[in-house]
């Protein structure tokens, strides 16, 4: 289990992934203060209004999670970055390779960066269609170690792959994961190695990234909730 001290309701982040900056607006508003952490994807930056929306949720007391994995020549992605700081952001995503990663972290001010490892939609097959030919748990344990030494704070990864982290890396390297699933996953989700809540801070996880189980629920603030729920059983509480 992770050794990053954090409050236990911050280690949930919500994946705000809807069509729209009000459709947000409201969907956080029926939340209330059962996610204090969420992250804010593509989806919605391309839907117009994402800058007004963060700096709403930050007035609002809320963490953010600008999650763009920024991807470009390395002096593009440093100025994008740079552009996030001060503005009260947590965590920013990149997914690169050794010169854009450092350069994300020479940029990064007060801005967290966290490197994508191998993403939870993808499994076997499409690493190879991709011509990773090798093993997963050994290619998201190089490129995290690569993050390390480029100078990001952590890494997005499975929370199959977190328990190789945290025995393979730096312990300091914060793990967010992603493909979060209560139960058994479907056949129509596109996230395909997932874990549940328990699970993935058992691996060590630091944070776990939710979205359609809560999103689409009958009642979101209750889904919220039940994972808060689980997430103070397993830290016995605020850290």
């Amino acid at each position: 289990m992770t050794r990053i001290s954090i409050p236990a309701r911050e280690r949930l982040i919500f994946a705000m992934d809807v069509p729209d900056a009000e459709t947000a607006r409201r969907l956080a508003d029926d939340l209330g203060d059962s996610v204090a952490f969420y992250k804010l994807g593509l989806e919605l930056c391309m839907a117009g209004g994402y800058f007004e929306l963060l700096d709403w949720m930050v007035g609002r007391g809320k963490k953010v999670f600008v999650d763009l994995k920024f991807f470009d020549v390395p002096a593009t992605v440093a100025s994008a970055v740079r552009n996030l700081t001060n503005r009260g952001v947590t965590y920013a995503t990149v997914h690169g390779n050794q010169g854009i990663m450092e350069a994300a972290a020479t940029a990064k001010g007060d801005v967290k960066i966290l490197a994508v490892t191998v993403l939870t939609s993808l499994d076997r097959g499409d690493l190879d269609d991709l011509g990773f030919a090798c093993d997963v748990e050994k290619l998201v344990l190089s490129r995290a170690r690569r993050a390390l030494e480029a100078g990001c704070d952590g890494v997005i990864s499975s929370g199959l792959e977190a328990k190789t982290l945290r025995q393979g890396v730096d312990d300091k390297l914060i793990v967010v994961t992603p493909g979060i699933r209560p139960v058994e996953n479907r056949l129509a989700d596109d996230q395909k190695r997932v874990v549940n809540v328990a699970q993935a801070f058992a691996n060590g996880a630091d944070h776990i990234v939710v979205g359609r189980p809560i999103r689409d629920a009958a009642d979101p603030r209750g889904a919220a909730e039940a994972i808060q729920s689980t997430i103070a059983t397993v830290f016995g509480g605020d850290q």
